[in-house]
């Protein structure tokens, strides 16, 4: 089920008035209605995929009662590598068994060497990557005594499925998230009132930015051999607006939707396209997959704790495993590295944590210097997005020279002028309303026009107008493909 979709829009009310004046006096009923609606919601996709994530909840929920009571290491471990075996296990089938079995092929053909290999259909079941790691959490920290296993697998399987962040994040923590399940929840309006706001912006970012650019981004890439260096150039810078306003709108539709029913979901991003150097950048992007790879790789590795080679090291592996995440293609791969490649001189250099809080905390403009610094950093992600959403290596080349070449600043016309300039308008619409709420969780979490009532609802009224004027329905999520 989409969130920009119809059935959503029945299924949401429909969820809240139960949830709140029928199970509202008791959690075990509440957690449990959770679990029924987050398996409907998925199920609406395709019921059958429902067996991962039951599956996954019983043998993390088993391998965490049993780390509990057993006391051996050897033992532990063995528990600890089982619930990882199953989880990656399950994902590596779906997600990369044609990769590899191709990859392999091709490494004999370079030999001259032909072999026979098989490739299966397969579909990708929506969520995978995102509740694989949410589990994984769980029976880790388990597995490192920082946290108490839970007897209760119903709220276990609430806190694997709930439905909001279920298929596309954020990646939530057991150790910040399944408590949340045993507190009772009590309404509270002025935090239903902020979620919704969440929710207003979510959408906004979703169907007027990152589906109108998608539009645009979509034929561009997909015609790239007949288009000019220029017309490439606009369509990374869509496609830079289209997976950030599609991602990040996700991610506020989640956490404004948790709100409403009283959990709290952590911020996944906080306005990326700001950041001074990639080191900011990667710890303001999908912070919630950021975080995870540092606690659970690149920490147990070594961390930056270590001799500055090592260091450089566990970067790439993190970096190369990161865009492995992403997708079974080379190009994720690339597109790791690539931000691995930005982000060593950093480390080696001690400048990696310079840039802690967002740029010109205090002040409303930023400086020359600091503009600079956004420039460049901003021109370095849209040279690694090309990789990100190019369709195989050589097609990234192709698009890279054809960038540089002499038809760099030649234009060539792809659809109507005018509504090419309102989307680039749209654009910088957005942009600005994303520095002036900077400070905030989210964009509109703070504006100053809140003060005057009048204000504060022409504003939104806008922005329902804008969605209902340039959104579509029905557009799926770009992370659901990961």
């Amino acid at each position: 089920m989409l969130f920009n979709s119809f059935d959503f829009a029945i299924f949401l009310p429909c969820f809240f008035l139960i949830y709140w004046f029928v199970f509202n006096k008791n959690i075990r009923l509440q957690n449990a209605f959770i679990v029924i609606s987050s398996y409907l919601f998925y199920g609406w996709w395709d019921y059958r995929f429902l067996s991962l994530i039951v599956l996954s909840t019983l043998i993390d929920y088993w391998v965490g009662r049993n780390l509990l009571l057993e006391q051996r290491e050897t033992k532990r471990k063995a528990l600890l590598v089982l619930s990882i075996v199953v989880n990656l296990g399950l994902l590596g089938f779906f997600k990369y068994y044609n990769f590899f079995a191709e990859s392999f092929a091709e490494t004999f053909r370079l030999f001259g060497k032909e072999i026979g290999v098989s490739s299966l259909y397969i579909v990708l079941p929506v969520g995978i990557s995102f509740y694989t790691f949410q589990t994984l959490s769980y029976t880790i920290d388990v597995y490192r005594r920082k946290l108490e296993p839970t007897k209760d697998i119903i709220s276990f399987a609430a806190f694997v499925s709930f439905f909001p962040q279920l298929v596309a994040g954020p990646i939530e923590r057991a150790t910040s998230f399944l408590p949340q399940f045993f507190k009772k929840r009590n309404f509270e309006y002025n935090s239903a009132i902020d979620g919704l706001k969440q929710m207003l912006w979510g959408f906004f970012k979703k169907m007027v930015i990152a589906d109108r650019c998608a539009e645009y981004a979509n034929y561009i890439f997909n015609n790239s051999e007949s288009l000019s260096g220029g017309t490439l150039i606009l369509g990374v810078l869509f496609f830079a607006f289209q997976i950030y306003g599609d991602f990040s709108g996700y991610s506020d539709i989640a956490i404004g939707t948790a709100r409403l029913f009283g959990f709290n979901l952590k911020q996944n991003f906080a306005f990326p396209y700001f950041s001074r150097d990639i080191a900011e950048f990667w710890r303001r992007w999908h912070i919630s997959l950021s975080s995870w790879f540092r606690d659970y790789v690149y920490i147990p590795l070594g961390g930056s704790r270590t001799t500055k080679l090592v260091s450089v090291r566990n970067i790439i592996i993190v970096f190369v495993v990161s865009g492995f995440w992403h997708g079974a293609n080379w190009t994720f791969i690339i597109w790791g590295l690539l931000n691995a490649i930005y982000f060593i001189p950093l480390l080696l250099f001690n400048q990696n944590r310079r840039n802690i809080s967002i740029v010109a905390v205090n002040r409303k403009w930023m400086s020359l210097k600091e503009f600079g610094m956004i420039l460049l950093t901003f021109s370095l992600t849209l040279f690694a997005w090309i990789f990100f959403r190019a369709e195989s290596l050589s097609h990234a080349m192709q698009y890279i020279s054809t960038i540089f070449s002499d038809t760099a600043f030649v234009y060539t016309e792809i659809d109507n002028p005018v509504k090419v300039m309102t989307t680039l308008g749209l654009i910088l619409l957005f942009i600005c309303i994303e520095w002036i709420g900077r400070r905030g969780l989210y964009a509109i979490e703070n504006f100053k026009i809140y003060r005057y009532r009048f204000l504060k609802w022409i504003f939104f009224y806008l922005i329902v107008i804008l969605i209902f004027v340039f959104g579509g329905m029905q557009q799926n999520f770009i992370y659901f493909q990961f």
